[in-house]
């Protein structure tokens, strides 16, 4: 364990085993089991959810308000059985089997077709001081994948993953805590594949075989066992249920689909208005400007600096005429300042806001302010004082803020010296009188508190419209409050190529609204990385450029013509595929369904996708195999069964199979499966900068279908039902293929506009009436 935790140091002490069953006590969805001293709690939750739960005393922490969004008994009955034989108890759903051996004690899980999955190893639970785990098999063809927020490659077996925030700066290939703890991963092998959730904020950790090789573990320095195990047998099934126990994405506006403009820092005014005209006058399309730490009157939060910004209101106003949404940045650390005239200091400690130690004294560190003290996040009411102090940016027009510095991030000394990372005290109280608790229990939830507090604050503040939150920290569940970017990389090839697997296991962990800083944020690109990297951005659910005070600038057309010109053609594609963009931000907020999707995702049986890193799918229909590496123009392709279709030239080509694609610099490699549609829409500069008059479907030969969702992409009025879907299906028969368009659904109206089907080289225009029509081809 790290350092720390040095107090819970227990490496050298043996584990005590959990004893035999020695009774079994049924409680409406719970099965108790007395097992000496300790006892063991299993809870059908639902009919592929089981949640397991073990004290070694017997007793057991209650529930916490920062828990799963929906808890175990707001869920709908699962009926089940149970069957007592003299070696086992049986428990049996509509779609699996958990069988619990007497003694010792041990938990298996079975399919439909008897298969095992998640079976206890033969020390399947222990504790020692300090700490509590578990241990199950490895079967031989399992891979693990989620984790949250990893680098290195997208399966993680051999692998050891803890669970624990902190500032990775300069991370690599084999960092192993980063910003975000997500505690669930999910295993998956030929028609087998399940879920586990590690429901514990302690510091914990996963060791998926690397110190046994045939054994997984999860240990944590909680009191109690606890996790939730999540049936398939497919990974869409898997997500589906993990988020709706952990929370969905509500629907962002459709702006921060857009593409991002970011540098720590755009220093003044009149750089930002610079910026603003190249974009504009180069026809790049851009929706959002950030604002990092440097607008700030000397880093205090919820200020701006007069003498660089001296009419914030003044220029946000003219920025969102020219299509601009402004996005500014926001740190936990709150400058120390008694003596001073700063409110937000004031009422903090006036309120007794911040977090203190065990001794009641103020806990301080040291952040880009200086010396600075820190909200206690957990408490509601410090959520509420927060979101409200952001009426100082939105009332001059603010449309998004991005959270950073929120694992929390602390240095021991002001950042001008050098200094050690630091963590609050492990003893530091935090958290409302009713649960009061630590941060060694606080700490993973600083990040998605503060974020929540962010979120509910913009949604009072901003008089109906949908706001854009980004946050650098979380935890599970932080998909409910902000989207996440993977914190401060760097402008090198292996950081281009890792950002593939990073983002995708982000959205096996339930967050799809993810990204990377486009180029790079510390060093510099060079004109071949960015057009790559620009390419590979153009799929982020997240698209945002961004680079670091020291580096050369990084805005696309510093590169020269020939990069810019790439750039723009990216940009352009994006904008053109946001109906089909939108749609994928849908369907993750109803099903929790990945954005930006590995291919195990879409193809969870074939063992050749298992280590597939470097191809990604946008949606179920687009697949990218992008170039990651200097002075490569071709690379090798893996078609999946099916047929697929060139992007570019529309050639038909047969999977299952592996090909070499041709790749200069302004291409990459794309390609649609067969019987997909996609919507379109024309170029435009930014979001709503005009009507859009003719929606374009490219249809491909074959049997399939696509649900299109359309809303006003600004307000909440969505939830009271102002919004409309399309569905269009496509059937192959024999040489024909049959389009059938189904009559529009929901109350929104789209602007009047053209639908233009390209199949092909056919073209069929017709205007949009929302009705039914069918068309043969």
């Amino acid at each position: 364990m790290p350092q720390y935790f040095g107090q819970l140091e227990t490496t050298e002490q043996p584990w005590l085993a959990i004893g035999a069953v020695q009774t079994v006590e049924r409680d409406r969805q719970n099965m108790r089991f007395k097992c000496g001293d300790a006892c063991l709690i299993i809870t059908v939750v639902a009919a592929n959810l089981i949640r397991v739960r073990l004290s070694p005393t017997s007793e057991f922490t209650p529930r916490r308000s920062w828990a799963v969004a929906i808890d175990d008994e707001q869920w709908a009955i699962a009926p089940f059985e149970v069957t007592e034989k003299s070696e086992t108890i049986q428990i049996t759903t509509e779609q699996i089997k958990v069988v619990i051996n007497r003694d010792p004690c041990k938990i298996s899980y079975y399919d439909s077709k008897d298969r095992p999955f998640a079976q206890d190893a033969d020390m399947s639970m222990g504790w020692r001081m300090g700490t509590i785990a578990g241990w199950k098999k490895i079967e031989a063809e399992e891979h693990f994948y989620g984790f949250g927020e990893r680098t290195g490659l997208l399966d993680k077996r051999s692998e050891r993953k803890t669970n624990w925030t902190v500032d990775a700066l300069d991370f690599d290939v084999l960092s192993d805590e980063m910003y975000v703890a997500i505690p669930f991963f999910m295993a998956l092998r030929p028609e087998v594949a399940y879920g586990i959730f590690f429901n514990t904020t302690f510091w914990s950790q996963f060791d998926l075989g690397a110190e046994h090789p045939g054994t997984w573990q999860l240990q944590t320095c909680d009191k109690q066992l606890d996790y939730y195990i999540i049936y398939g047998p497919q990974p869409a099934q898997i997500l589906a249920t993990y988020t709706q126990l952990t929370g969905r994405m509500p629907l962002p506006p459709k702006w921060a689909i857009g593409y991002h403009q970011c540098r720590w820092s755009y220093e003044s005014e009149e750089v930002v208005r610079q910026i603003a005209r190249e974009f504009r006058t180069r026809r790049i399309p851009c929706d959002v400007i950030h604002f990092d730490i440097d607008y700030m009157r000397g880093y205090r939060v919820f200020t701006w600096t007069p003498k660089r910004f001296p009419n914030p209101a003044q220029l946000v106003g003219d920025l969102a005429k020219d299509g601009f949404k402004t996005v500014t940045i926001i740190d936990p650390g709150v400058k120390y300042e008694p003596e001073g005239d700063y409110h937000v200091f004031d009422s903090g400690l006036k309120n007794d806001y911040f977090v203190r130690k065990a001794n009641g004294q103020l806990y301080h560190g040291y952040v880009w302010p200086e010396k600075s003290v820190f909200p206690d996040f957990l408490r509601p009411e410090v959520r509420q004082w927060w979101g409200d102090l952001q009426q100082a940016l939105t009332s001059v027009g603010v449309a998004g803020i991005w959270n950073d510095m929120n694992e929390p991030t602390v240095n021991d000394r002001p950042f001008s010296e050098p200094g050690e990372k630091v963590y609050f005290p492990q003893d530091a109280p935090q958290g409302p009188w009713d649960e009061r608790t630590t941060h060694a229990e606080a700490h993973n939830l600083y990040g998605i508190h503060m974020a929540q507090a962010c979120a509910q604050g913009l949604e009072r503040l901003r008089n109906g419209d949908r706001s854009f939150v980004l946050t650098r920290s979380g935890y599970a569940g932080v998909q409910r409050w902000s989207s996440v970017w993977m914190g401060d990389n760097q402008s090198l090839w292996e950081h281009l190529e890792m950002s593939l697997p990073m983002l995708c296991n982000m959205g096996l962990s339930g967050v799809a609204f993810v990204g990377c800083d486009v180029g790079g944020f510390a060093g510099n690109a060079t004109a071949e990385l960015f057009a790559r990297w620009i390419q590979v951005g153009m799929l982020y659910p997240f698209m945002r450029g961004h680079s670091a005070m020291t580096t050369a600038q990084h805005e696309p057309w510093v590169f020269g013509d020939r990069t810019e010109s790439i750039c723009r053609e990216y940009l352009n594609l994006r904008y053109q595929l946001l109906p089909y963009y939108y749609t994928l931000f849908w369907q993750a907020a109803t099903t929790g369904a990945p954005i930006l999707r590995p291919l195990v995702y879409e193809f969870p049986n074939d063992p050749k996708t298992y280590a597939l890193y470097d191809q990604v799918m946008l949606g179920s229909s687009i697949m990218a195999a992008p170039i990651y590496r200097p002075g490569i123009e071709h690379r090798a392709v893996y078609l999946p069964a099916g047929t697929w279709y060139d992007w570019w030239t529309g050639e038909a080509l047969a999977g299952q199979t592996h090909i070499l694609a041709h790749a200069p610099l302004e291409k990459m490699p794309l390609y649609v499966r067969a019987g997909s549609i996609i919507p379109m829409q024309p170029v435009m500069q930014y979001v709503g900068e005009k009507e859009v008059e003719s929606l374009t479907l490219r249809v491909y030969p074959g049997t399939g279908e696509f649900t299109m969702y359309e809303d006003d992409g600004k307000t909440f009025d969505y939830k009271q039902g102002a919004w409309a879907t399309t569905t269009y299906k496509i059937n192959a028969d024999g040489q024909q293929n049959d389009l059938e368009i189904s009559a529009r659904v929901g109350s929104w109206q789209p602007s009047p506009r053209q639908v233009v089907i390209e199949f092909g080289q056919e073209i069929l225009r017709f205007n949009d009436d929302g009705t039914a029509r069918h068309h043969r081809f």
